[in-house]
């Protein structure tokens, strides 16, 4: 028997054999033959059922076949493929693994449009769209060209806990659960402890895995949980050495999307534009251009909005034809106990966001790796030195300078194909409603 192969990978000269899985997508019935379109993961093929001269059984088969059955099917590619799909296969075998139960509740391939949340709702349903499953090919060929770069840089996959003895950032936005009878908090970003590894001495780690935030916002641009590729390295000189890692690992990852995913980005209508170089803006002159747009954030109290983040993207744009742009030296004022400050610009922190087509998409920079600084700018910050003794305590036997970043999957996804709602570039979205399925 042969095996189930991949429609896209059909040997298409006439007469040769294959045997394909997928899901009916729809079935025309004409005088001549019954047309069946079959889909899987890579494409679709057009399954031509001859009603002149056929297996009586084959025929009693295809006239129980509709929309979101699924099948096997086994047969041979005709002498002329007449059909738009560009891959035909005249059947020998049908066998039915699932037959549908009944109308799908949406619209899979989007003729009638659903609403939102109503194809959230049925989520794995709306995944079957072709243009749905795109997005999610897209990504995994994101991830795969970061893997590629990182590996290439020497860099180790590593995993650190999402349940946390103590909130990692501080502040509000922080899930609290019971461990045990102990409190415990869902990570917001495990950077702390990929900050530990560097103490340890792991020196280049990557991790890619969720993060969460109890924000309680119902917007296109926010999830409850999220999904990051997060980088640390040691023996840096500055936050450039950071930017410079960042760059080429977007670019690795881009260009695999480009190379890889031509016919995905054509159903999005989506360019990938891979600048030379990414532009760099620094505090205090971004406060220059900001004004100059409009804007008047307090300096050193306050950096940019989202309608300032936007306008900072078209400048970028218009100015250096550039998508991506990285901002540096933000004011520590609005910054963590961890990042580092310029010695002798203290107001000022080695802090860095990369920015791509108006939104932030990453943050990271330069982390703080002297104990004594550490433990001052906790305390700074008003924070409770004993309960970040589990972190801060290893620093007192040696660190290397390290820093790192974490970019946001989904938002990277969201953007490259021109979306509109984070939730559609995420398998199973969560947020303030949505938990289920």
């Amino acid at each position: 028997m042969l095996r189930v192969e991949y429609i896209k990978e059909m040997n298409l000269q006439a007469g040769s054999r294959a045997r394909i899985g997928g899901r009916i997508v729809k079935v025309n019935d004409l005088k001549i033959a019954k047309f069946i379109w079959v889909r899987d993961i890579t494409g679709s093929v057009q399954v031509t059922v001859l009603k002149n001269g056929i297996d009586p059984e084959l025929g009693k088969i295809a006239e129980q076949l509709a929309p979101n059955d699924f099948v096997i099917v086994e047969g041979t590619v005709p002498k002329e493929i007449k059909t738009a799909l560009g891959r035909e296969l005249l059947p020998t075998k049908i066998e039915i693994v699932s037959k549908t139960q009944g109308p799908s509740p949406i619209d899979i391939e989007g003729v009638n449009e659903s609403s939102v949340d109503k194809r959230l709702s049925w989520r794995a349903l709306d995944l079957r769209n072709q243009k749905n499953t795109a997005v999610f090919l897209v990504q995994s060929k994101l991830m795969e060209g970061m893997q590629r770069y990182f590996y290439s840089q020497r860099f180790m996959q590593t995993f650190t806990p999402s349940l946390m003895g103590s909130s990692s950032e501080g502040g509000s936005e922080v899930f609290q659960l019971k461990h045990f009878g102990k409190n415990a908090f869902l990570r917001q970003d495990p950077q702390l402890h990929r900050q530990l590894l560097m103490v340890a001495g792991f020196e280049r780690v990557y991790e890619i895995g969720p993060s969460w935030r109890a924000e309680l916002s119902n917007t296109p641009m926010h999830l409850t949980e999220h999904r990051t590729c997060a980088a640390e390295m040691s023996y840096i000189e500055s936050e450039k050495d950071v930017m410079e890692l960042e760059e080429g690992l977007i670019k690795s990852a881009m260009k695999t999307v480009a190379e890889e995913c031509k016919e995905e980005l054509a159903l999005f209508g989506a360019t990938m534009e891979i600048p030379e170089h990414f532009p760099v803006l620094e505090f205090p002159g971004v406060y220059d251009i900001l004004e100059e747009l409009g804007f008047k954030p307090k300096r050193g109290e306050e950096d940019y909005n989202k309608q300032g983040e936007a306008a900072l993207g078209k400048y970028v744009k218009e100015r250096y034809h550039s998508d991506f742009f990285f901002v540096n030296r933000f004011p520590y004022a609005i910054k963590p106990f961890y990042v580092m400050r310029f010695d002798d610009e203290p107001q000022w922190a080695r802090s860095v966001d990369l920015m791509y087509r108006g939104l932030e998409i990453s943050s990271g920079g330069q982390r703080e790796h002297r104990h004594e600084k550490i433990i001052e700018q906790a305390k700074g910050k008003g924070l409770n030195v004993d309960n970040l003794k589990w972190f801060t305590e290893y620093f007192r036997y040696g660190a290397p300078t390290h820093g790192g970043f974490s970019i946001g999957i989904e938002r990277l996804t969201m953007k490259i194909l021109g979306m509109q709602n984070i939730r559609e570039a995420t398998l199973f979205p969560r947020t303030p409603d949505l938990l289920v399925p």
